[in-house]
């Protein structure tokens, strides 16, 4: 498998670089930055046709793109889950007047999602949703009654889209839809915070209580599949420009263990040494997906393979500081406002990379069941 970057990328990753350091400082919050990305045609590249607002760029492109907005320190973007999630499945899945409703404004950066999937009983397991979506009298919009959790942006987001089940008595992947939910409807709709132990709320509890419900992707009990599909395109480009933000993260804890003296231990040397090697081993395996390489284990492989290397990158940047890794900073009081520093926040951020987006235990379970040919595991087994 072949994948270099041809002169015309090249060219490309001069122009997204250029642009990137013109701009990247005008950022003022995050949603007038997507107003400013979507105006000079930065969101949508990997749409397969222009006609949104949107340019269209090659996968190698794409990549040259995503690795220069992580190395520019541009705002993390409000947009990644309606450009990368919901507007692949609404190309593939949805009808001609979705596509005409819902791209153009994610392209414009003008409407920011959140993904309603996991629930209180079903995160990995996510065909145990219950949220329910019962039809109105108009028999194309739904009311939807039920609770969704660790939903990321949800207090940002304009839109919703929301896997419910629309078939009382259904079970299992049965009698699901895939719906698209606007979110400014007080009273129907509650945001709920959820403090991490970081003391930042990313994630979010919603609640829903005869919300309104516009549209259906895919038609009416096929959520399944277009949610699983929307899923495949979860881990994509944007995984190689994680990978930039992990160097830079790398290269904090190396210095950092030079100026402590950490490096002198051979143990410590060695998991450095180790995680360098790692994360260029990942770089290759996301190459290889993205060039397509045809394993449907890839996307669990790669969650694998960041999820507990980002992990013990956690651990190692306190390691190194030592003690000072335990205490607070230098102008902490009683009265301050609960802060860490990067090395405190990395430790404890990661704590939960190996379980949201698709726990270890489950990414195990599809590799074993999907490309082993294992059999499969009871269901409702302890």
């Amino acid at each position: 498998m072949e994948f270099g970057f041809t002169q015309a990328d090249e060219d490309f990753r001069i122009e997204a670089r250029a642009w990137l350091a013109e701009h990247a400082e005008e950022a003022t919050d995050r949603r007038s930055w997507e107003r400013r990305l979507g105006a000079a045609g930065w969101i949508g590249l990997g749409w397969p046709q222009a006609g949104y607002g949107n340019r269209t760029a090659t996968l190698t492109q794409q990549v040259a793109w995503a690795e220069e907005y992580a190395r520019s320190g541009a705002p993390p973007r409000s947009g990644h889950i309606g450009e990368n999630l919901l507007a692949p499945t609404l190309i593939a899945h949805g009808t001609d007047e979705q596509k005409a409703r819902f791209l153009p404004p994610i392209a414009a950066g003008e409407e920011l999602w959140c993904q309603g999937y996991s629930e209180p009983g079903a995160g990995s397991d996510l065909a145990g949703v219950r949220t329910a979506a019962v039809p109105r009298p108009d028999g194309r919009t739904f009311s939807v009654t039920g609770q969704k959790i660790w939903t990321s942006l949800a207090h940002e987001a304009d839109w919703c889209f929301v896997l419910a089940r629309t078939e009382p008595g259904s079970v299992r992947h049965h009698g699901l839809t895939f719906l698209l939910v606007p979110m400014d409807q007080p009273g129907r709709i509650e945001v709920r915070p959820i403090r991490q132990m970081t003391g930042t709320s990313d994630f979010n509890e919603v609640f829903f209580d005869g919300a309104h419900a516009e549209q259906a992707v895919g038609g009416v009990g096929d959520g399944w599949r277009v949610a699983m599909s929307l899923l495949g395109f979860e881990r994509g480009v944007s995984t190689l420009a994680q990978q930039i933000g992990f160097a830079r993260e790398l290269e904090t804890v190396v210095r950092t263990a030079v100026q402590t003296g950490a490096a002198r231990d051979p143990v410590v040397r060695e998991r450095l040494v180790r995680q360098w090697a790692e994360l260029r081993t990942m770089r290759w395996h996301a190459l290889r997906t993205l060039g397509g390489s045809g394993d449907p284990g890839a996307p669990s492989v790669a969650k694998l393979l960041w999820a507990g290397w980002h992990q013990r990158l956690g651990e190692l940047a306190v390691l190194v500081r030592g003690a000072a890794a335990s205490a607070g900073p230098a102008d902490w009081s009683a009265s301050s406002p609960y802060r860490l520093d990067a090395a405190q926040h990395l430790f404890l951020f990661t704590r939960a990379d190996t379980i949201y987006g698709g726990s270890d235990q489950i990414q195990r379970t599809i590799i074993a069941e999907r490309v082993l040919g294992l059999p499969r595991e009871p269901k409702g087994a302890v």
